[in-house]
């Protein structure tokens, strides 16, 4: 990370003390982990207060924590059948995540909102944790940047997030009759609905889903002489 980005964690470390939390980034990215309660207050800060200026939401997107480093493939290496999966889980720990409460009640749900500082050429990551409980629920910062209505709501229809203070949250890319939420990792792979044209009725209708939940393995096909070990080292011509 260059000297500037890292002056700039400094400051936001200093100036909001014991409200964030640096994390650790593997791609030279600043990210800091924001207090739910503090949420509001910092982002109005990084809009408006000089050296700072992010006047920027570039995106705002939810994320699943469920099972996290627990269950992975493993496509490192590829065999003549194609990739394997890794069966096993890997242990790997969940750098950088505090996926439990002060009283010990583990999170699932977190809000990542990335922020643009045109007049500073700096970009800056804070992600922070919904509230325990079922719905998740987290401040929506709509009234900062504009730019949030349509990403809180890809983010509840997606995940199942409520956004406090979000002015039309609805549904935005599933139907109106859709179950659940998607991008949640419980959702099953089949969904639970199917949706077809009922020229009896007229109408489309909703039915129960027909085919068999199944885990497909990633494979690697090739028809190809160039693979044909008897081709292998055959002089080439031309």
């Amino acid at each position: 990370m260059n000297q500037a980005l890292e002056q700039l964690a400094e400051t936001i470390s200093g100036r909001f003390a014991g409200q964030v939390t640096r994390v650790e980034s593997r791609c030279g990215e600043l990210t800091f982990e924001v207090a739910p309660t503090g949420l509001l207050t910092i982002c109005q800060a990084l809009r408006d207060e000089a050296g700072w200026n992010f006047e920027q939401l570039i995106d705002l997107c939810g994320v699943d924590y469920a099972a996290y480093g627990q269950d992975e493939w493993n496509t490192d290496t590829a065999t003549s059948s194609g990739f394997s999966r890794g069966r096993q889980p890997l242990n790997r720990p969940a750098a950088g995540l505090s996926q439990q409460t002060g009283d010990g009640e583990q999170r699932r749900f977190a809000v990542v909102h990335h922020l643009l500082s045109v007049k500073h050429n700096r970009r800056l990551r804070l992600r922070t944790w919904c509230e325990p409980g079922e719905p998740p629920m987290v401040d929506s910062v709509i009234e900062i940047w504009k730019a949030a209505d349509w990403f809180e709501r890809e983010a509840f229809d997606l995940f199942g997030i409520l956004f406090r203070g979000h002015p039309d949250l609805r549904r935005l890319l599933t139907d109106y009759g859709f179950i659940g939420h998607p991008f949640r990792k419980d959702f099953p792979l089949i969904g639970n609905v199917e949706v077809r044209y009922d020229p009896a009725r007229g109408r489309v209708v909703y039915e129960p889903v027909s085919i068999e939940p199944r885990t497909l393995v990633p494979r690697v096909i090739r028809e190809d002489n160039r693979y044909e070990a008897a081709l292998k080292d055959a002089p080439k011509h031309g």
